[in-house]
């Protein structure tokens, strides 16, 4: 799963089963964060991380390839929930490219590769994924979180207790903009 900031979600108060609206201050208040996943994402990568940025004041928002709904998973393998998908659309060239906040988990860092976001970068990932990255121009490296620039990037759901404060720690930090 990939997370970008300035925008990469809007939260739907309709479901209890995407990430929702922030707290009214905070850190991260009036910003809002996208969560791109897709089906087989791992729930607790995308909960947690979606709770700590809500704590933080942030609005959250789920995207996703296509509009409706994703499966969760636990473990990889075990469905937990479906989950709407707040919008359905792609842009993580553009943040790449505009020098915006992301954040990976796991195999989110695929999502970078896709968007030739990793070259001359150091990042973490699932351990499979080090020779994709490395061939794509990345430096892997095996730690719990790793801030390079505007990209935090995290191995897997053990990690989530550095990673949640790194991506608000990385989101306070960017320029921010009132939403329109």
């Amino acid at each position: 799963m990939a997370i970008h900031a300035s925008g990469a979600m809007s939260a739907s108060s309709t479901h209890n089963s995407s990430p929702q609206a922030p707290a009214a201050h905070g850190t991260l208040a009036g910003r809002r964060i996208a969560f791109l996943a897709t089906n087989g994402v791992e729930e607790v990568e995308l909960s947690e991380p979606a709770a700590a940025l809500r704590a933080a004041g942030a609005h959250t928002v789920l995207v996703a390839p296509e509009a409706g709904e994703i499966q969760a998973m636990k473990a990889d393998v075990n469905p937990t929930r479906r989950l709407h998908v707040d919008m359905p659309v792609s842009f993580v060239r553009a943040f790449v490219q505009a020098d915006k906040p992301i954040a990976a988990i796991c195999h989110g860092a695929w999502t970078l590769i896709n968007a030739e976001g990793v070259r001359g970068h150091t990042l973490t990932s699932w351990p499979s994924l080090r020779v994709d990255l490395t061939n794509a121009g990345a430096h892997w490296v095996d730690r719990d979180v790793v801030r390079d620039g505007m990209l935090v990037t995290s191995r897997n759901p053990h990690d989530l207790k550095a990673f949640c404060p790194a991506i608000i720690a990385l989101f306070a930090k960017a320029p921010h903009r009132a939403a329109p």
